[in-house]
């Protein structure tokens, strides 16, 4: 890409709006990730006896064997939401800009 080309898509309006979706976007995402992880090892070091209890009268299986594999789950869930609107909605934009840069 030649730098007439970087230069206009870096003046581009709609890149500008692009970056700061995308980056509030990310950081949101990124946010929901942390406090999920974080939450998770202080409720394993302020309330290990809530977390060791079993999730029925019958079952050995803790409630913070559950807790880990849903912040797993979660965590790969929020990938899939943030790939899916990247494709859905930043990509046709960045092409858009691309387009209008190489006229």
């Amino acid at each position: 890409m030649s730098e007439l080309i970087t230069a206009k898509i870096l003046k581009n309006p709609k890149y500008l709006q692009l970056v700061k979706q995308r980056d509030t976007f990310a950081w949101t995402l990124s946010a929901i990730v942390c406090v999920m992880y974080f939450g998770f090892i202080l409720m394993i070091a302020f309330a290990p006896g809530f977390l060791t209890q079993p999730i029925a009268a019958d079952s050995v299986i803790p409630l913070g064997m559950l807790i880990g594999v849903g912040v797993i789950v979660v965590s790969c869930i929020l990938t899939g939401v943030y790939v899916y609107r990247a494709n859905q909605t930043f990509d046709p934009i960045v092409n858009e800009i691309v387009r209008e840069a190489s006229k």
